[in-house]
Parts: structure tokens; sequence; C-alpha cells
């Protein structure tokens, strides 16, 4: 039973991570889709290029989430259906996985960055904090998102190894941080050639959907 409740846990981790809230929340919101414009990836960093704020931060919110619950949640009620932390590291794995490629959005989804924060900080809260402080100097500094995010995932599995312990946890961190990097290859020729887009660089295309206006005249 353990192992079906273990695979049930990594299923469900799965779906809720294949939830593309930088869809959701933009067609909610009456938004150009996120995948239309910009860098094309369905996440918060290209929302805002909508000019949307509040969208960004309801999709930032919402995919930290959706990595930070189902982890949460096997942390508080694992231990009663035998549960351990081989299914913690598979549960954030799998949400992270979901976010990279959906099963609901034909598995062209986002390259994972808040997704990853919110398992780090379900594993464990002292590393996520470090790993979003690299991540937010790096920002701070340099005003591109794509490079804090990869420099934060470079960092992660380091932090987890020199501070904590080499187990399983670490694993998973490894496996999503060389994710987050190969997922950001395309920012990475881009950064490496001056073309990468900063952080809040409004892009062409990212403007609400509207009607049509009828160019009729009244007679």
């Amino acid at each position: 039973m353990e192992t079906l409740y273990s695979a049930a846990a990594v299923v469900a981790a799965y779906l809720i991570g294949s939830l593309s809230f930088a869809v959701i929340v933009s067609k909610l919101m009456g938004l150009s889709d996120p995948r239309s414009y910009g860098s094309g990836n369905p996440g918060a960093t290209n929302v805002l290029r909508s000019g949307n704020k509040a969208a960004a931060i309801l999709t930032l919110v919402f995919d930290v989430l959706k990595g930070y619950v189902p982890v949460l949640l096997v942390l508080i009620y694992g231990a009663r259906f035998g549960l351990g932390n081989g299914t913690v590291a598979m549960v954030g794995l799998a949400a992270f996985v979901g976010h990279l490629w959906p099963v609901f959005f034909k598995f062209k989804g986002g390259k994972g960055v808040a997704t990853a924060a919110g398992v780090l900080l379900a594993f464990n809260p002292w590393l996520g904090a470090a790993t979003l402080l690299t991540f937010v100097i790096i920002v701070a500094f340099f005003r591109y998102v794509s490079l804090g995010s990869i420099v934060a995932a470079v960092f992660a599995p380091f932090y987890q190894l020199l501070i904590w312990d080499a187990g399983v946890i670490a694993g998973a961190i490894t496996v999503m941080s060389l994710l987050l990097v190969w997922r950001h290859s395309a920012n990475i020729q881009k950064l490496l050639a001056g073309k990468e887009s900063k952080l809040g660089q409004k892009a062409a295309g990212a403007t609400p959907n509207a009607k049509p206006h009828s160019t009729g005249h009244k007679t």
C-alpha cells in the first residue's frame, strides 16, 4: 500500500504542477496568451511584460504554491501512510516536471523557476531562503531574471550538499537545477549576445484582448 500511496502522491503532484497559471490567470484577466509574446514562456516574468503587474504577481504566487503545497502535504500527512523522504523528493520533482511539461497544455510549459522555489521552500525553508536571496541579489545588480534564475539554480544543490546532507532531497534538487539551466539555454545565448530582455521590459503583442471596433458610420 505504501507504494500505491507514493505513486498517487507523485501523480497528484504532477497534475497540480501541470496547471499553467500564467495562461489561466491571463485568460481570466482578459490578457493575451503569454505564449504569444515576449519570450513565449508561460511564467510570471513574461506575464509582467504585458504591463499587468497584478497578473504577474498572481501567476508568481500560484506557481510557487503548486510546488510548495504538494510537498508540504506529504511532509505533514505522509508519515501516517508510510511515506518518507523518498516520496517527498519525488513529489517535489513531479510538481516541477509538471510545470515544464504540463499534460493539460500539450506538454508545453514554462521554465519552472517559481515552482522550483516553492519546492525548495517546502523541502527546507532555509535552503529556499538562501536560494531566493541569491536570485534577488543577481537580479538587483544585473536586472536579468534569467541570469538570477540560472545562478540560483547552480547554487541550490551546493547549498544543500555543503550545509545539509546528500540524501534523496539533494538528488531531486540537483535534477531540478540541471533541468532549469537546460530550459534557460536560449536565455544563455541571448545573454552572451547582449540581446536578453531586462526585468519589466514590455513586449510587443502583450496587449489585452479586446473586441474589434466597428469602422462603419451611422447614416
